[in-house]
């Protein structure tokens, strides 16, 4: 019996897509904002360059995870 993929939305283009093929940015409660892993409010974005340009210019992961987001954050993407 095969499992249905998990499915999440990018905050910059809105297509649901297996969570597999995004990358996480979680804020954790307590190490800040991290990739790919950490415990608390997610947000997921396409591994492409117009979804990383979409989010930063319109403070799309600032408003997903109701933080401010420093610019080292966009330069590990």
């Amino acid at each position: 019996m095969s499992q249905s993929p998990i499915l999440r939305r990018c905050v910059a283009c809105k297509k649901v897509l297996d969570r597999k093929c995004l990358l996480k940015v979680t804020k954790d409660f307590q190490d800040g904002v991290v990739l790919s892993g950490g415990m608390g409010r997610s947000a997921y974005l396409c591994p492409t360059k117009s979804c990383f340009e979409a989010a930063l210019k319109r403070k799309r992961l600032q408003k997903a995870l109701r933080c401010q987001i420093d610019s080292s954050v966009f330069n590990m993407l």
